[in-house]
């Protein structure tokens, strides 16, 4: 059985326009919405199968709202996105990171200064870990990829009082089409604004560029496709993504 969370979510500035899915060798069993508002499949591997393919092809319209989406939406309390969890667990590392903000500043700017702390401090590489990786193991060793950005800023923004999601979704790059994996970013509720984006690894906040599929605590809540596996084999992800503007 496989969770499959690809299905962009309606939001401000953001419009399904359309969007299909394709499985080979599964079964879809129920498609639900789950407690973030993310519209997920459950699906079945056919008896016998060796391999699933799931492809997902649609179109997206944008608008650059300068990453602020407005009110909370949903039925989880905003006070549930303060919660901690494995991958964002606060430690030395956060805390000692956490020195360096100036929280005289307004909401904005501290968590501006949040996220360009967390750039600096952790070079962005692949290679270095991995979906379980912790946001205080990455801050230890100073290499980590988008999803180990966000995890660090969440943690710091929980730890400093904020309600802070986390984003699994698309971003169209300038410079190509093919890309090598799907991207990860934050949200934070900012009093007077709502949630608000912040894209660690590239330093600014979203606009029309980015595509949000899911949202959830930490990436385990928001990854593209989970599941469980019964048995001694081993199992291997490979990932095509093309995202281009008509």
């Amino acid at each position: 059985m496989q969770q499959v969370r690809q299905i962009p979510k309606p939001r401000p500035g953001q419009e399904i326009v359309e969007w299909s899915i394709e499985l080979i060798n599964a079964e879809e069993e129920v498609e639900f919405q789950d407690q973030f508002n993310n519209q997920a499949l459950l699906i079945r591997a056919d008896q016998d199968a060796t391999h699933i393919e799931v492809t997902c092809v649609g179109v997206v319209e944008t608008q650059n709202q300068s990453g602020v989406l407005g009110q909370h939406r949903g039925p989880m309390p905003l006070w549930f996105f303060q919660r901690s969890t494995q991958l964002t667990e606060v430690g030395i590392g956060v805390r000692s990171l956490l020195k360096d903000i100036d929280k005289k500043d307004d909401d904005v700017g501290v968590l501006h200064s949040l996220m360009l702390l967390v750039s600096d401090h952790v070079t962005y590489a692949t290679g270095y870990t991995d979906a379980q990786t912790t946001a205080e193991e990455a801050l230890e060793q100073g290499f980590g990829v988008c999803q180990d950005h966000t995890h660090i800023f969440l943690a710091g923004a929980r730890s400093l009082g904020y309600p802070a999601r986390y984003v699994s979704g698309y971003l169209m790059m300038n410079d190509r089409v093919e890309q090598d994996a799907a991207h990860a970013w934050a949200e934070v509720h900012v009093s007077g604004l709502g949630w608000v984006g912040f894209d660690v690894s590239n330093g600014i906040s979203p606009d029309d560029r980015y595509v949000a599929v899911a949202t959830a605590l930490d990436y385990s809540g928001a990854a593209p496709i989970r599941g469980l596996v019964y048995g001694d084999h081993a199992e291997e992800l490979a990932v095509k993504i093309e995202v281009q503007q008509q």
